[in-house]
């Protein structure tokens, strides 16, 4: 009962995530960050590729499920076959109780064995703000251009059950396949769900 009431709180926030930020059709927002390795990446770097952000906190139940499921890993690692870059971006704010230094936010992903180009490290929650993520995960795809094509959920099950991750509709998937395909998106945005950030 208590998890119940867990994710339809988590499900009533994601409901109101209010318009604005980073929106599809329009370019990406640049930025700076540190890798869990102390290395800088920057978003121009990648033009000319398509590019997924993944917000993550590996605290939330909701990341753990795409990720306990191998479901996270398998898209990494599908598509940086094809030479699509994925980052995995941490928002949490290093004053939240939530705040994974970035040495156990790489272990914790080499354990999962993800496959992400780069996990990032937002501690002051800039980038995050920049693009309005709302929620772990909330999930970007950009094309070549710079410009996003999709913006929200990673599927259509907000759930933290196992048997979901891998038996949804994975819009990120879809978005890719279609777009690299030269087709037009059957679905652009959608309403995040998961963990709020702790800005």
């Amino acid at each position: 009962m208590m998890l119940r009431t867990f994710i339809v709180a988590i499900l009533l926030i994601a409901a109101q995530v209010a318009s604005g930020g980073a929106v599809v059709g329009e370019s990406a927002p640049n930025f700076n960050l540190t890798d869990t390795k102390g290395n800088p990446v920057q978003l121009s770097d990648f033009k000319g590729r398509y590019v997924v952000l993944e917000w993550t906190n590996p605290n939330c139940p909701f990341v753990r499920n795409h990720y306990n499921t191998k479901n996270m890993q398998g898209l990494q690692q599908r598509w940086g076959e094809r030479d699509v870059v994925w980052l995995s971006i941490d928002s949490t704010n290093r004053q939240s109780w939530d705040y994974v230094k970035p040495i156990k936010l790489a272990a914790w992903m080499q354990n999962q064995g993800a496959a992400q180009k780069a996990v990032l490290v937002d501690p002051d929650t800039g980038v995050a703000r920049a693009y309005q993520a709302k929620t772990t995960p909330h999930m970007f795809v950009i094309d070549p251009q710079g410009t996003i094509i999709y913006a929200g959920a990673i599927d259509d099950r907000p759930s933290t059950r196992p048997e979901d991750p891998l038996a949804a509709r994975n819009y990120v998937q879809a978005a890719l396949s279609q777009a690299t395909d030269g087709k037009p998106l059957t679905t652009s945005s959608s309403v995040p769900y998961g963990c709020s950030i702790k800005y």
